[in-house]
């Protein structure tokens, strides 16, 4: 039988790493908000585009096509039905969801035609098949085409279960918080 006495180091211990453990997992949380604040380091946990640490680099251009860009979409209602279906995860974009990582397949007075894929300007878009329904058989309703207004970028991702300006249709440029570069990422 254990007496009380005897147990109190050992208790003492115990509370000691477990505070250690605790201020360190603290600390490191602190820390990684900090470079996220500070340093611009995002990490992207869809499929869209390589899961992992990313970085919001700054652009001081106009945006341009095949620019790989973090944008926080506008809140319309294509943009809810993906908060509601889960498609956009949790953020500090307006509306609560964070930014998207998607590459700029076309700028303002460019062509989009919607048929089983996505044509620019008359030339189909690599890996822009559409879908019908996701992953849990909702129905997708794609982008209806036109040209793209003053101002607004189509998104895309050549990940076949993307859901980009496809379906959603253009977002304006002014959304745009920089270029995405990979940091330490890996593609599942």
């Amino acid at each position: 039988m254990r007496s009380y006495i005897s147990s109190t180091p050992a208790v003492a211990r115990r509370r000691r790493s477990a505070l250690a453990l605790l201020a360190t997992s603290t600390g490191a949380a602190v820390v990684v908000i900090i470079s996220g604040t500070i340093g611009g380091l995002r990490i992207n946990t869809t499929p869209s585009e390589p899961l992992g640490l990313w970085r919001v680099a700054p652009l001081d251009r106009p945006v341009q096509v095949g620019d790989m860009v973090f944008v926080c979409p506008p809140q319309t209602d294509a943009i809810s039905e993906g908060v509601k279906r889960g498609y956009l995860r949790w953020g500090l974009c307006p509306g609560g969801f964070g930014p998207l990582i998607k590459t700029v397949a076309a700028v303002a007075g460019q062509r989009i035609d919607v048929a089983s894929a996505i044509t620019i300007d008359g030339r189909r878009i690599a890996n822009s098949n559409l879908v019908a329904q996701d992953g849990l058989g909702r129905r997708l309703r794609p982008y209806s085409g036109g040209t793209i207004p003053s101002g607004f970028l189509f998104l895309h991702s050549p990940f076949p279960g993307s859901w980009d300006s496809r379906y959603f249709g253009p977002v304006p440029a002014s959304g745009v918080l920089g270029l995405a570069k990979q940091v330490l990422t890996y593609a599942p």
